[in-house]
Parts: structure tokens; sequence; C-alpha cells
């Protein structure tokens, strides 16, 4: 699957949006990407699975993992397309994340961890640290869309399969705002 095929999922999907957001980091932006309408489709999720495990079919992965909720769906189906189990973390009190629900690992396991979007990459690496803590091999990390612009790096293979180059502002010097554009909340949108 390329990379503009990749973006052209999304917006057939309805799931890269246009408009005036506020991102979570609490800068402003133009452009939203909501990974949940591509996966409501099977065969895009399957097809979009298919091309990750497709980049680590060779490394001995034994478990796929990906940070709630947005690598949950992912995780288990490029879990099905390596023969393997599945997993993901959720957020503890304290910010960090973890395995819960008496998922089994094993020291040595050799992990992919799956995301939909890297912004920071703020929850790949909480989650990768939590497995390593737990004796995992980290094979490598692979996402749908990678919109760091380079930012978000890791100490482990990193396998996206495309990256978008997404403009953002600090909120006093957000250009939609200069031009007298209300702020958008993605989930309003209903196409």
């Amino acid at each position: 699957m390329t990379e503009d095929r990749v973006i052209e999922v999304f917006r057939e999907a309805g799931a890269l949006l246009e408009g005036h957001f506020l991102y979570a980091s609490g800068r402003h932006g133009r452009q939203f990407l909501q990974a949940a309408r591509v996966l409501q489709y099977p065969g895009h999720t399957e097809a979009l699975c298919k091309a990750m495990a497709a980049r680590f079919a060779g490394d001995g992965v034994e478990l796929v993992c990906g940070p709630a909720t947005g690598g949950i769906v992912l995780a288990y189906e490029t879990a099905r397309h390596l023969g393997c189990r599945a997993a993901f973390t959720e957020k503890e009190g304290d910010g960090s994340m973890a395995l819960k629900r008496g998922f089994r690992l094993e020291r040595g396991t050799r992990v992919l961890v799956v995301e939909d979007v890297i912004t920071t990459g703020g929850s790949v690496k909480k989650t990768i640290a939590h497995l390593r803590d737990r004796g995992a091999e980290i094979a490598g990390v692979s996402v749908l869309i990678d919109r760091s612009a380079g930012e978000a790096g890791f100490d482990c293979r990193f396998e996206p399969l495309a990256h978008l180059a997404m403009e953002s502002w600090e909120a006093s010097g957000c250009a939609l705002c200069a031009e007298g554009r209300p702020l958008v909340d993605p989930d309003d949108i209903i196409l």
C-alpha cells in the first residue's frame, strides 16, 4: 500500500477533516485526522493492517500491542495477519501506559507496537517503556500516519505507512483565529 493510497483511504472515509481545530497539545490547526472513521470499515482496516504486518513479517513478532484506544483494533488485525497474539495498553493514574486485564507477557517476547496517528509519539513511548520494563524485546513501531514531521523519534525501527505534514500554531499566533474562524470540535463534524 502506497503513502498516497493511505491518505486517499483517510479522505474516502471522511477521516481527513478540514477546518479550525484545537489539538490535544493546545495548538490549533486546519486539518484533523480521525482514524476511527477509517477503522469502522473492515475492508480498510484489513488492508492497512496487512500492510503494517508485511513490513515486520520476517521479524519473529510474537505479540502486537497498541495503546488504547487508537491501537486496539490495529493491534488485533495486525496480529491476525502475523499469526500471533494481540494486546493493548491503557493509561495509568500517573499518565503512564500499562498492560492490564491479565495480558501475559513473558521476558524476551518480541513485540510490535502499532498506533493510528503519531503526533508526539507519547503514548507509544510510554507503551514501549512499560513493555521493556516487563522484559519485552521491541521489534519496532508501525503507524498508519506519522504527522510528527520527524519529531517523534523512537530508539527502534519505525515504519509509518504514510507521512502527512499538518501545519499548526500556538493559540496566541493562530492564523485561523486571526481570520475570525471559530474552533470546531472534530467530533461535531458528521459526514
